[in-house]
Protein backbone atom coordinates (compact mmCIF):
# COMPACT_ATOMS: atom_id res chain seq x y z
CA UNK A 1 0.00 0.00 0.00
CA UNK A 2 1.23 3.23 -0.65
CA UNK A 3 1.95 6.31 1.38
CA UNK A 4 -0.54 8.87 1.22
CA UNK A 5 -0.20 13.01 1.41
CA UNK A 6 -0.57 12.92 5.43
CA UNK A 7 0.71 9.70 6.20
CA UNK A 8 4.44 11.07 4.57
CA UNK A 9 3.99 14.80 5.70
CA UNK A 10 3.79 13.49 9.46
CA UNK A 11 5.85 10.80 8.94
CA UNK A 12 9.15 10.93 11.77
CA UNK A 13 11.65 9.84 8.74
CA UNK A 14 10.38 12.27 6.15
CA UNK A 15 12.69 15.28 6.71
CA UNK A 16 15.68 12.49 6.95
CA UNK A 17 14.82 11.30 3.65
CA UNK A 18 14.14 15.24 2.04
CA UNK A 19 17.73 15.38 3.25
CA UNK A 20 18.44 12.17 1.34
CA UNK A 21 16.71 13.36 -1.41
CA UNK A 22 18.14 16.90 -1.64
CA UNK A 23 21.93 15.76 -1.36
CA UNK A 24 21.54 12.78 -4.17
CA UNK A 25 20.38 15.81 -6.78
CA UNK A 26 22.94 18.16 -5.68
CA UNK A 27 25.28 15.75 -6.85
CA UNK A 28 23.38 15.14 -10.10
CA UNK A 29 23.50 18.74 -10.26
CA UNK A 30 27.33 18.60 -9.78
CA UNK A 31 27.64 15.86 -12.55
CA UNK A 32 25.26 17.58 -14.83
CA UNK A 33 24.37 21.47 -13.73
CA UNK A 34 22.62 22.14 -17.20
CA UNK A 35 20.10 19.79 -17.51
CA UNK A 36 19.89 19.46 -13.76
CA UNK A 37 18.62 23.13 -14.10
CA UNK A 38 15.28 21.92 -16.15
CA UNK A 39 14.28 20.98 -12.51
CA UNK A 40 15.61 23.82 -10.83
CA UNK A 41 11.82 25.88 -11.23
CA UNK A 42 8.42 24.46 -10.23
CA UNK A 43 7.43 26.06 -13.94
CA UNK A 44 10.35 24.13 -15.49
CA UNK A 45 10.25 20.95 -13.40
CA UNK A 46 6.04 20.55 -14.13
CA UNK A 47 7.47 21.39 -17.85
CA UNK A 48 10.06 18.66 -18.31
CA UNK A 49 8.41 16.10 -16.26
CA UNK A 50 4.89 16.86 -18.57
CA UNK A 51 7.23 16.69 -21.90
CA UNK A 52 8.61 13.44 -20.66
CA UNK A 53 5.74 11.91 -19.85
CA UNK A 54 3.97 13.06 -23.43
CA UNK A 55 6.77 11.05 -25.16
CA UNK A 56 6.23 7.81 -22.76
CA UNK A 57 3.07 8.10 -24.09
CA UNK A 58 3.01 8.16 -27.75
CA UNK A 59 1.09 5.72 -29.48
CA UNK A 60 1.97 5.13 -33.30
CA UNK A 61 -2.22 4.07 -33.78
CA UNK A 62 -3.08 7.70 -32.26
CA UNK A 63 -2.33 10.81 -34.48
CA UNK A 64 -0.78 14.01 -32.85
CA UNK A 65 0.06 11.87 -29.72
CA UNK A 66 3.46 11.66 -28.10
CA UNK A 67 5.43 14.99 -27.44
CA UNK A 68 4.46 17.88 -29.77
CA UNK A 69 4.58 21.62 -28.86
CA UNK A 70 0.69 21.88 -29.48
CA UNK A 71 0.20 18.75 -26.45
CA UNK A 72 2.51 20.08 -24.43
CA UNK A 73 1.19 23.74 -25.19
CA UNK A 74 -2.42 22.52 -24.40
CA UNK A 75 -1.61 20.76 -20.99
CA UNK A 76 0.31 23.66 -19.56
CA UNK A 77 -2.04 26.58 -20.54
CA UNK A 78 -4.83 24.49 -19.54
CA UNK A 79 -3.58 24.55 -15.98
CA UNK A 80 -2.03 28.27 -16.20
CA UNK A 81 1.35 27.00 -15.08
CA UNK A 82 2.72 29.07 -18.06
CA UNK A 83 2.07 31.01 -21.25
CA UNK A 84 1.95 29.67 -24.76
CA UNK A 85 5.40 30.96 -25.71
CA UNK A 86 6.90 30.29 -22.95
CA UNK A 87 6.31 26.88 -23.53
CA UNK A 88 7.52 27.26 -27.20
CA UNK A 89 10.95 28.94 -25.73
CA UNK A 90 11.56 25.98 -23.43
CA UNK A 91 11.15 23.24 -26.06
CA UNK A 92 13.37 25.62 -28.35
CA UNK A 93 16.01 25.71 -25.63
CA UNK A 94 15.70 21.73 -24.90
CA UNK A 95 16.31 21.57 -29.42
CA UNK A 96 19.05 23.73 -28.47
CA UNK A 97 21.23 21.89 -26.23
CA UNK A 98 19.91 18.80 -28.20
CA UNK A 99 18.32 17.41 -24.60
CA UNK A 100 15.60 17.20 -27.07
CA UNK A 101 15.41 15.75 -30.75
CA UNK A 102 12.98 15.65 -33.81
CA UNK A 103 11.35 12.29 -33.71
CA UNK A 104 12.93 9.84 -36.63
CA UNK A 105 11.07 8.98 -39.33
CA UNK A 106 8.75 11.09 -42.05
CA UNK A 107 8.11 14.60 -40.90
CA UNK A 108 4.45 15.37 -39.73
CA UNK A 109 2.32 17.92 -38.16
CA UNK A 110 2.74 18.02 -35.64
CA UNK A 111 6.29 17.74 -35.19
CA UNK A 112 7.12 15.13 -32.73
CA UNK A 113 10.26 14.90 -30.21
CA UNK A 114 12.11 12.74 -28.38
CA UNK A 115 13.97 13.34 -25.55
CA UNK A 116 17.92 12.42 -26.38
CA UNK A 117 19.63 9.63 -24.05
CA UNK A 118 21.06 12.21 -21.57
CA UNK A 119 17.68 13.12 -21.11
CA UNK A 120 16.96 9.69 -20.41
CA UNK A 121 19.33 9.20 -18.05
CA UNK A 122 18.83 11.94 -15.68
CA UNK A 123 15.05 11.50 -15.83
CA UNK A 124 15.39 7.60 -14.90
CA UNK A 125 17.73 9.09 -11.95
CA UNK A 126 15.97 11.54 -10.66
CA UNK A 127 12.72 8.68 -9.99
CA UNK A 128 15.44 6.05 -9.03
CA UNK A 129 16.45 8.63 -6.00
CA UNK A 130 13.15 9.77 -5.02
CA UNK A 131 12.03 6.28 -4.48
CA UNK A 132 15.73 5.16 -2.45
CA UNK A 133 14.08 8.23 -0.70
CA UNK A 134 10.93 6.59 0.12
CA UNK A 135 12.84 3.51 0.83
CA UNK A 136 14.31 5.72 3.82
CA UNK A 137 11.00 5.77 5.08
CA UNK A 138 9.82 2.92 5.05
CA UNK A 139 12.86 0.29 4.52
CA UNK A 140 11.33 -0.62 1.43
CA UNK A 141 12.37 -2.09 -1.84
CA UNK A 142 11.72 0.51 -4.30
CA UNK A 143 14.83 1.42 -5.92
CA UNK A 144 15.88 -1.72 -6.20
CA UNK A 145 12.90 -2.84 -7.88
CA UNK A 146 13.06 -0.31 -10.69
CA UNK A 147 16.96 -0.90 -10.97
CA UNK A 148 16.02 -4.68 -11.85
CA UNK A 149 13.18 -3.74 -13.90
CA UNK A 150 13.60 -0.25 -15.51
CA UNK A 151 10.70 -0.36 -17.78
CA UNK A 152 8.16 -0.10 -14.58
CA UNK A 153 9.35 3.83 -14.84
CA UNK A 154 7.90 4.29 -17.83
CA UNK A 155 4.75 3.73 -16.78
CA UNK A 156 5.15 5.40 -13.18
CA UNK A 157 6.44 8.04 -14.73
CA UNK A 158 3.45 9.67 -17.02
CA UNK A 159 1.05 8.61 -14.10
CA UNK A 160 3.10 10.19 -11.38
CA UNK A 161 3.63 13.37 -13.28
CA UNK A 162 -0.44 13.79 -14.46
CA UNK A 163 -0.99 13.62 -10.92
CA UNK A 164 1.42 16.17 -10.03
CA UNK A 165 -0.07 18.49 -12.48
CA UNK A 166 -3.65 17.94 -11.54
CA UNK A 167 -3.21 18.28 -7.49
CA UNK A 168 -3.88 22.12 -6.92
CA UNK A 169 -1.50 21.66 -3.20
CA UNK A 170 1.33 20.72 -5.95
CA UNK A 171 0.66 22.61 -8.69
CA UNK A 172 0.72 26.11 -6.59
CA UNK A 173 3.36 25.90 -3.63
CA UNK A 174 2.29 27.62 -0.35
CA UNK A 175 3.17 31.39 -1.01
CA UNK A 176 6.58 30.98 1.01
CA UNK A 177 7.52 27.88 -0.80
CA UNK A 178 6.91 29.22 -3.78
CA UNK A 179 8.59 32.24 -2.82
CA UNK A 180 12.08 29.89 -3.94
CA UNK A 181 10.59 27.50 -6.41
CA UNK A 182 9.00 30.31 -8.95
CA UNK A 183 12.17 31.95 -9.21
CA UNK A 184 15.45 30.98 -11.94
CA UNK A 185 17.36 27.93 -9.37
CA UNK A 186 15.65 28.55 -6.56
CA UNK A 187 15.15 25.08 -6.52
CA UNK A 188 18.66 24.18 -6.27
CA UNK A 189 18.88 26.91 -3.25
CA UNK A 190 15.99 25.19 -1.01
CA UNK A 191 18.08 21.44 -2.20
CA UNK A 192 20.77 23.00 -0.36
CA UNK A 193 19.54 24.08 2.57
CA UNK A 194 17.27 20.76 3.13
CA UNK A 195 20.57 19.10 2.56
CA UNK A 196 21.92 20.77 6.02
CA UNK A 197 19.10 19.84 7.83
CA UNK A 198 20.22 18.36 11.40
CA UNK A 199 16.05 18.25 12.77
CA UNK A 200 17.74 17.50 16.09
CA UNK A 201 18.92 20.61 16.08
CA UNK A 202 15.58 22.05 16.64
CA UNK A 203 16.18 24.91 19.28
CA UNK A 204 12.86 27.27 20.28
CA UNK A 205 11.97 25.94 16.73
CA UNK A 206 14.62 27.56 14.38
CA UNK A 207 17.17 24.43 13.25
CA UNK A 208 20.88 25.22 12.47
CA UNK A 209 21.84 25.01 8.83
CA UNK A 210 25.32 25.71 9.75
CA UNK A 211 27.67 28.26 7.74
CA UNK A 212 26.87 29.19 4.36
CA UNK A 213 28.82 30.86 2.02
CA UNK A 214 26.24 32.59 -0.39
CA UNK A 215 29.29 33.61 -3.07
CA UNK A 216 30.20 29.42 -3.36
CA UNK A 217 26.82 28.67 -3.60
CA UNK A 218 25.42 31.63 -6.37
CA UNK A 219 28.76 30.51 -8.38
CA UNK A 220 27.88 26.36 -8.17
CA UNK A 221 24.32 27.15 -9.28
CA UNK A 222 24.95 29.95 -12.18
CA UNK A 223 23.33 32.81 -10.46
CA UNK A 224 24.29 36.06 -9.65
CA UNK A 225 25.37 36.50 -6.06
CA UNK A 226 22.79 39.45 -6.00
CA UNK A 227 19.96 37.43 -7.12
CA UNK A 228 20.98 34.81 -4.20
CA UNK A 229 21.13 36.89 -1.29
CA UNK A 230 17.96 38.99 -2.13
CA UNK A 231 16.24 35.95 -2.34
CA UNK A 232 17.36 34.66 0.92
CA UNK A 233 16.68 38.79 2.00
CA UNK A 234 13.11 38.11 0.91
CA UNK A 235 12.98 34.68 2.49
CA UNK A 236 14.20 35.88 6.13
CA UNK A 237 11.37 38.73 5.84
CA UNK A 238 9.33 36.11 5.68
CA UNK A 239 10.29 34.25 8.17
CA UNK A 240 11.59 31.46 6.58
CA UNK A 241 15.53 31.81 7.41
CA UNK A 242 17.32 33.94 9.51
CA UNK A 243 20.84 34.50 10.47
CA UNK A 244 22.32 34.17 14.10
CA UNK A 245 25.15 36.45 13.40
CA UNK A 246 23.57 39.81 11.53
CA UNK A 247 24.95 41.62 10.11
CA UNK A 248 27.80 38.90 9.01
CA UNK A 249 25.22 36.63 7.76
CA UNK A 250 27.00 33.46 7.52
CA UNK A 251 25.48 31.44 10.13
CA UNK A 252 21.83 30.17 8.99
CA UNK A 253 18.71 29.02 10.77
CA UNK A 254 15.29 28.12 9.47
CA UNK A 255 12.05 28.09 10.68
CA UNK A 256 10.69 24.80 11.72
CA UNK A 257 7.40 26.05 10.69
CA UNK A 258 8.77 26.82 7.27
CA UNK A 259 9.97 23.14 7.27
CA UNK A 260 6.81 21.63 7.89
CA UNK A 261 5.14 23.90 5.39
CA UNK A 262 7.84 22.88 2.73
CA UNK A 263 7.58 18.94 4.08
CA UNK A 264 3.58 19.13 3.58
CA UNK A 265 3.83 20.10 -0.09
CA UNK A 266 6.79 17.69 -0.75
CA UNK A 267 4.37 15.00 0.00
CA UNK A 268 1.94 15.57 -2.37
CA UNK A 269 4.63 14.75 -4.82
CA UNK A 270 5.97 11.85 -3.12
CA UNK A 271 2.69 10.17 -2.82
CA UNK A 272 2.57 10.70 -6.43
CA UNK A 273 5.83 8.80 -7.39
CA UNK A 274 5.47 6.06 -4.51
CA UNK A 275 1.37 5.55 -6.01
CA UNK A 276 2.58 5.85 -9.47
CA UNK A 277 5.77 3.27 -8.76
CA UNK A 278 3.18 1.01 -6.84
CA UNK A 279 0.31 0.90 -10.18
CA UNK A 280 3.10 0.39 -12.48
CA UNK A 281 4.08 -3.06 -10.48
CA UNK A 282 0.27 -4.34 -10.29
CA UNK A 283 0.19 -3.29 -14.45
CA UNK A 284 3.19 -5.23 -15.12
CA UNK A 285 1.85 -8.27 -13.00
CA UNK A 286 -1.98 -8.28 -14.78
CA UNK A 287 -3.57 -7.55 -11.21
CA UNK A 288 -4.76 -4.16 -12.89
CA UNK A 289 -5.80 -2.90 -16.25
CA UNK A 290 -3.55 -0.25 -17.82
CA UNK A 291 -5.50 3.01 -18.14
Amino acid sequence: MSFSVEQLARHSEFVPSLRFLAEALRNRYDSGPRIARLLASHQRWLLTQMAYALHLEYDSTVPGSGLTAVELRNLITHYRVASRNTVLTYIEELLTYRFLLPAAGPVLRPRRYEPAEISHAAMFSWFLANLAALDLIDNGSRAVTLAAHPGLFDLAQPRMARRCLEATAWREPPERVGMFLWTEAGGLVVDNLMSRLEPSADTDGRIDLGRIDTRAIAAQFMMSRTHLQRLLRKAADHGCIGWYDEPKKTRLWMSRDFLDEYCSWQAVKFAAVDEGFEWAQAVVAGAVPKE
